[in-house]
């Protein structure tokens, strides 16, 4: 995992993972899922250095997040945030990163990336957030302290996002571009999904994971491309 700094990112062809046997995922009511789906207990202990967390509800200390085979695991047990300080941008960007799920949860989970984030830390956290899940569906979301509000019309369903096998499994590289001033789009598998004019303000801030609770998660090539104006292509430094 690394930031960049260039002018224009060249992007990582990806394709998604086929699915042989789609698995059916079917959203249950909020009183089902407290009741009967649990956050488990991940033991995380603490967080790689340079890495924060925030919880939906519950114990941070029930996410675990190590690095491994060149990317970052993941195992939640509430849902949460997760990001690094150095992954904040004043500015026009472009982030992206792979997830594969390794088996189906309970009830549909989502994950993702967010953008946009502030006062992460205190009551009034804002952020926007951009998650698809296992029924090859997404969903754009704001956050405004304790409140959310729907930006895309609920879930949506994309033909180019992966689809769960008979496994649970399922994998898709997401990207959310801001490098071009005004507008922000939300790419799968190399594919615009969503697209939407966005105030300079509204996409200054932290960027970072957005991960529902009881996935196990393998995070690959998360990268915060900050575009930086007067550069020439592809210039830039590498942390």
């Amino acid at each position: 995992m690394r930031t960049i700094s260039i002018l224009s990112a060249a992007l990582i062809a990806a394709s998604p993972l086929a699915a042989q046997a789609p698995a059916k995922e079917k959203a249950a009511p909020a009183a089902a899922h407290a009741n009967h789906d649990p956050d488990h207990a991940a033991h995380g202990g603490a967080l790689p250095e340079g890495w924060s967390a925030r919880v939906d509800r519950g114990d941070a200390a029930n996410i675990k997040l190590v690095p491994m085979s060149g990317g970052m695991h993941v195992t939640m047990g509430p849902s949460a945030i997760l990001w690094r300080d150095a992954d904040r941008v004043n500015g026009p960007f472009h982030t992206v990163a792979s997830f594969a799920r390794s088996k189906a949860p309970a009830h549909p989970e989502a994950y993702g990336m967010f953008y946009g984030g502030t006062a992460l830390d205190g009551e009034g956290q804002k952020y926007t957030y951009f998650l698809v899940r296992g029924d090859g569906k997404f969903l754009v979301r704001e956050r405004n302290g304790a409140e959310t509000r729907n930006v895309t019309s609920g879930w949506t369903a994309h033909e180019a996002i992966g689809r769960a096998d008979a496994s649970g499994k399922v994998s898709d590289k997401l990207e959310i571009d801001a490098s071009k001033a005004g507008t922000v789009r939300f790419l799968v598998n190399g594919t615009v999904v969503h697209e939407m004019a966005a105030d300079a303000n509204a996409i200054n801030g932290l960027i970072g994971l957005r991960v529902n609770h009881n996935l196990d998660l393998h995070v690959d090539g998360f990268e915060v491309h900050k575009v930086v104006e007067g550069r020439p292509a592809g210039a830039g430094t590498r942390n």
